[in-house]
């Protein structure tokens, strides 16, 4: 039997046991160690996002691998691994022309006439799998193609947040954006992804990098991660505010939010030529556009998934840099709670005060 924390209905995680099927041919077992809390959860936990209940949340994770099904190749028992919630297949047009984040993974999950993978403590019925993972868990039972192997020097509370939060706010500075040194950067929204594509905007050379949040302390974290500017995002002047930093406007805005204000304002702050990247979850209901002298002043809207990365590659890169001291994940992450705390720590993010919360397993 596996604890974990289960969605039963909207609103709040209760803590049970759940049942774990043996691993499938390409199938890893692990034990977790980590896991961050993220916005993105908290979206299903709240019903923004819709998902078939109940379901295990969970997808910000690191932990060690108990067991392989019998074709697997890219890990072995006693890896450190990093889950991430984009799993590949590896051969469908998005993998083969090297966009692996925009795999749907169909071929990474079990067949509907299989036995799930998860299952109530006492198997009377499945309990699904939220983004491939369900990482808040004692133990996940992921396709090899969600994972990918650490080096074990790497402390794992920290590895588990380069699983989605650096992996997007990072992903989007050095995958979707290219930043070139010297460029000027703006980030709105200072929370876990914001914070690491600050951090990586400093690594990446950004000549400016400008960090945009309504919260005081949000702002310091912000500089102590690179930051070279701050400015109040309520504040009447901001858009002026940037402009007169940069001198007319970044070469990059990177939303972070997932807010219809904070996406319009990425716009609103684009030099000519530059572009806007929406990484936040939106309300579904949400539009964001270019008006027609943003058009004709060859400025770009894009959207990025998980910062598009190439999962297998990044994360191992992404582990060396903070191991070279270049990647600060200790600012990042605000507080370690037992599985127990979980609701405590969501509510914590609705307030919207700290960075990162992570799980930790015994």
């Amino acid at each position: 039997m596996t604890r974990a924390a289960i969605l039963e209905q909207v609103g709040s995680l209760t803590i049970g046991e759940v049942e774990l099927a043996d691993p499938g041919p390409h199938e890893v077992l692990i034990d977790t160690k980590a896991c961050g809390l993220c916005h993105s959860d908290l979206h299903f936990i709240d019903g923004a996002y819709p998902h078939p209940l109940p379901a295990i949340p969970g997808h910000e994770a690191a932990g060690v691998v108990k067991a392989v099904g019998s074709e697997v190749k890219t890990v072995k028992p006693g890896d450190h691994v990093v889950s991430c919630l984009s799993a590949f297949c590896g051969h469908c047009e998005f993998c083969v022309t090297g966009r692996m984040a925009l795999c749907m993974g169909a071929d990474t999950r079990r067949e509907q006439t299989a036995k799930p993978r998860i299952m109530r403590a006492d198997g009377s019925a499945p309990v699904a799998q939220m983004l491939n993972l369900s990482a808040f868990a004692e133990q996940m039972l992921i396709h090899e193609h969600a994972c990918v192997a650490i080096d074990k020097d790497m402390p794992l509370d920290r590895a588990a947040v380069i699983g989605c939060a650096v992996t997007t706010g990072a992903g989007a500075i050095f995958n979707a954006c290219s930043v070139v040194p010297g460029e000027a950067v703006a980030i709105v929204g200072c929370g876990g992804v914001g914070l690491a594509a600050v951090n990586a905007a400093r690594i990446a050379g950004a000549g400016k990098v400008i960090a945009i949040d309504p919260l005081p302390e949000k702002r310091a974290l912000a500089e102590t991660l690179g930051a070279t500017h701050t400015v109040d995002a309520m504040a009447d002047d901001a858009v002026e505010q940037v402009m007169k930093i940069t001198g007319g406007g970044v070469h990059h805005a990177i939303e972070a939010v997932g807010r219809q204000a904070s996406a319009d304002l990425c716009v609103k702050i684009l030099r000519r030529g530059g572009t806007a990247t929406i990484l936040g979850m939106m309300p579904l209901d949400c539009k964001v556009g270019l008006g027609a002298m943003d058009l004709l002043s060859g400025k770009t809207l894009q959207g990025a998934i998980m910062g598009m990365n190439h999962f297998p590659v990044d994360l191992p890169r992404l582990v060396d840099f903070y191991m070279r001291g270049l990647l600060d994940l200790d600012t990042i992450i605000a507080e370690r709670i037992p599985l127990e705390e979980i609701n405590d720590g969501f509510e914590k993010l609705r307030g919207g005060h700290s960075a990162r919360s992570v799980v930790v397993f015994d």
